[in-house]
């Protein structure tokens, strides 16, 4: 009754550092800046490779609108060395009173609750390679989560990602999407 009063849907899982979608969701965003640090890719450009793949909102946009110091946060609990890069991109933000939405700037610059993109000329870039890229880490990260039974079986772990992360539902939840697409490259 609670779940559904606060229009929440509830799901079992086993404590760990960053439970389910946060632990997910790190390595997702922290490769958004990686490849924004790395390969000089605009942050619009890696918003749209997710977007086409069907998530609800960039990696980017997504890191804006959480808040760059919870992010800043959720890197320090979960990062290692490969997010050390990120890391300070996030410090320097958060230093600069760049949060994101809720300070008006972060990677973006918001206007009445609205991020204002850049025109950033994405036919420049290999879209579909970009957006394998992005997704990588997300999709390793869900597998890690089944394995380390951070959540009982694939299908729980599916409709946790769709309802708390808004992955693509069309693709049926990440685990589903991969095994699909192994299916279909056999």
């Amino acid at each position: 009754a609670f779940c559904s009063a606060i229009n929440r849907f509830p799901l079992p899982v086993k404590s760990s550092p960053g439970f389910l979608v946060n632990r997910v969701l790190a390595g997702y965003m922290a490769k958004a800046m990686s490849m924004h640090l790395e390969r000089n890719i605009p942050i619009e450009v890696l918003d749209k490779a997710a977007t086409s793949f069907g998530m609800p909102m960039g990696p980017v946009e997504l890191a804006d609108t959480v808040g760059l110091d919870v992010c800043m946060k959720v890197v320090e609990m979960l990062g290692g060395e490969s997010t050390q890069r990120e890391a300070a991109l996030l410090q320097e933000k958060v230093d600069a009173g760049e949060l994101g939405k809720k300070s008006g700037k972060g990677f973006y610059t918001w206007e009445k609750g609205k991020p204002k993109r850049a025109d950033a000329d994405s036919g420049s870039y290999a879209l579909e390679e970009i957006t394998e890229s992005l997704m990588q880490p997300y999709f390793d990260a869900c597998e890690s989560a089944l394995a380390d039974g951070i959540v009982e079986d694939a299908d729980v772990l599916d409709a946790g990602m769709i309802f708390g992360t808004g992955f693509a539902p069309f693709r049926g939840g990440p685990l589903h999407y991969l095994s699909q697409k192994e299916q279909t490259n056999d």
